[in-house]
């Protein structure tokens, strides 16, 4: 089969196909059913919006994983509007300033998160609440509509069709615009790269405001004709259940996700399913191999992004730890982001420790020709992203002699530990290791003087306790942890903080530093034993902080 060159058009493959398409707990449609329901929306979305003199075709989203949520993905394509995923953790002004600043003129939601739009200033908006009987009887007059009866205007491959929201958590969200033809293209490409077939299930438990779901999961599916599984929101409990029972052998997913997954008690069981690949980011090479040996499946490490800027595959060759080279079409190079000056190959020790992070780790930016289309009304946003011609992807790589690339973190997750430059996530890797943790973040708090020092937050396994001394000789064990790597601070905590894309809330951590509500132990002198941080030693940090004229925060 052809690819599509549009969304609309994978849709409209849909109609006659009576297998099984999409299901939840409670519902199972057909392809064609969904094809239908997304004709009906579609039609009933023209209505709604009308022509208007500076009027966008926006619809926004703030629904849970149900299926209302693909089928009105389905509809926005088959109508020619675009879909605003709204991000339903937000609150207040920022909830209401995402609905405004992406131009949505229809809103489609559900009773539970109606309290989170009372007293908002949405003028103009009109909103559908799915889980309603005067929802059902506003779309009855539409059942008999077929797909690509009822469009806004011309559906092409530049048609916009997603505005989704990046997942920093720094400032207002961006939204990135994403085209009808690029995001088909996307899920034809991960077809062909994962050989995903017409008798694929998709499991989607990340949430579909996001572009891991929609792109990573859904287009794929749609693309191969596969089925979708959803999960309203993800449960470690219930991942294996689900995949039992929908039969899925696909699904996506960040790394703490895989965390959360690895956590759960072990059973005799835990091979017994279908699932054949995972495919997601920031698992760590330890946790992945962990996921595989327990319950057989790869978990296959990418790299992409909302916007959609650069993408780096994994090829059979690819190393342990490395993600992988530059996809066809892209000219990749990891860069000094003060001199823009290409960083030199990465250096390894015979354990494997890089031994020259500080010149070797930069930017990853594309030289080539980039599929990013923009923000939506952020101008200042892609002159930053878009600079001397080259996308900036605000991530750490460094690459090896081979040209194989390893993620090193966000650009904003950098530490400078005595004028040495080290990266978060190289660190979070090794700390991965200790078989007592669940989860790990490490980040930048400032030191007294000047410069960072490296804080790190351990979530612990049931039942297990922070042995300071079994900790600090796990440290001395591992040949590839530098020495400005070991963290001064630990945190002890029940869970790490998560974004609602299940990623870690570093913000959150950073701004909390060692004044939080946890256990925290500290090395008074670098590579000196762990000790409890007592109120006594607390107010002497804050004096030296003081001194020194510096904010711990």
């Amino acid at each position: 089969m052809r690819s599509a060159d549009t969304v609309a058009e994978l849709v409209r493959r849909q109609w006659g196909d009576h297998r099984t398409g999409l299901r939840d707990e409670h519902h199972t449609l057909t392809h064609h059913q969904v094809a239908a329901g997304a004709a009906a929306r579609a039609a009933l979305l023209v209505d709604l919006m009308p022509p208007l003199p500076g009027g966008e075709p926006h619809l926004g989203i703030l629904l849970d994983n149900t299926p209302e949520y693909p089928l009105w993905l389905s509809a926005a394509a088959l109508a020619g509007a675009a879909v605003a995923g709204i991000n339903p953790t937000r609150r207040g002004a920022e909830l209401a300033r995402d609905i405004r600043h992406t131009a949505c003129r229809v809103l489609v939601t559900q009773r539970a998160h109606l309290p989170l739009l009372d007293g908002l200033a949405l003028p103009g908006l009109r909103i559908l609440v799915t889980d309603t009987e005067a929802y059902r009887e506003l779309l009855a007059p539409y059942a008999d509509a077929r797909p690509g009866e009822a469009r806004l205007g011309p559906v092409r491959p530049d048609s916009r069709f997603l505005l989704s929201f990046t997942s920093g958590s720094t400032g207002a969200p961006k939204a990135a615009l994403c085209s009808q033809g690029r995001l088909a293209a996307a899920g034809a490409s991960l077809v062909s790269h994962f050989s995903v077939g017409p008798d694929d299930v998709h499991y989607v438990c990340m949430p579909m405001f996001h572009g891991n779901a929609v792109i990573a999961d859904w287009a794929p599916a749609l693309a191969a004709g596969a089925g979708v599984a959803l999960r309203a929101r993800f449960s470690a409990s219930r991942f294996l259940p689900d995949v039992r029972r929908f039969g899925a052998t696909y699904f996506t997913y960040v790394g703490r996700a895989v965390q959360y997954l690895l956590a759960t008690p072990p059973g005799p069981d835990d091979r017994a399913h279908p699932l054949r690949l995972g495919f997601g980011t920031e698992a760590g090479a330890v946790d992945a191999a962990r996921f595989r040996e327990r319950f057989g499946v790869p978990l296959v490490e990418g790299y992409g992004s909302s916007e959609g800027g650069a993408a780096i595959q994994r090829t059979p060759d690819t190393p342990t730890g490395a993600i992988g080279r530059a996809a066809p079409g892209d000219d990749l190079a990891v860069v000094s982001s003060e001199t823009g000056a290409v960083c030199p190959p990465a250096r390894f020790a015979p354990g494997g420790r890089l031994l020259n992070a500080d010149e070797a780790v930069g930017e990853l930016v594309n030289r080539g020709r980039s599929p990013f289309e923009g923000y939506w009304r952020n101008p200042e946003a892609e002159a930053a992203r878009l600079r001397d011609g080259w996308y900036w992807t605000g991530d750490l790589f460094y690459r090896d002699a081979a040209g194989f690339l390893y993620f090193a973190g966000r650009t904003d997750d950098r530490l400078r530990v005595d004028s040495e430059n080290l990266a978060a996530a190289m660190i979070e890797n090794i700390l991965a290791r200790w078989d007592r943790v669940a989860g790990v973040a490490v980040y930048a708090i400032p030191d007294p003087a000047a410069g960072d020092q490296v804080m790190a937050a351990l979530a612990l396994r049931e039942g297990e306790t922070f042995d300071p001394a079994a900790f600090a000789g796990f440290l001395a064990a591992q040949r590839d942890l530098g020495t400005k790597m070991p963290p001064r601070f630990v945190r002890v905590t029940r869970e790490l903080p998560l974004t609602a894309t299940n990623k870690i809330h570093r913000v959150a951590l950073r701004r909390e530093s060692f004044l939080c509500g946890d256990p925290v132990w500290w090395c008074r002198t670098p590579g000196g034993p762990y000790e409890a941080l007592t109120p006594e030693s607390t107010t002497s940090l804050l004096t030296e902080y003081a001194t020194h004229a510096r904010d711990v925060r």
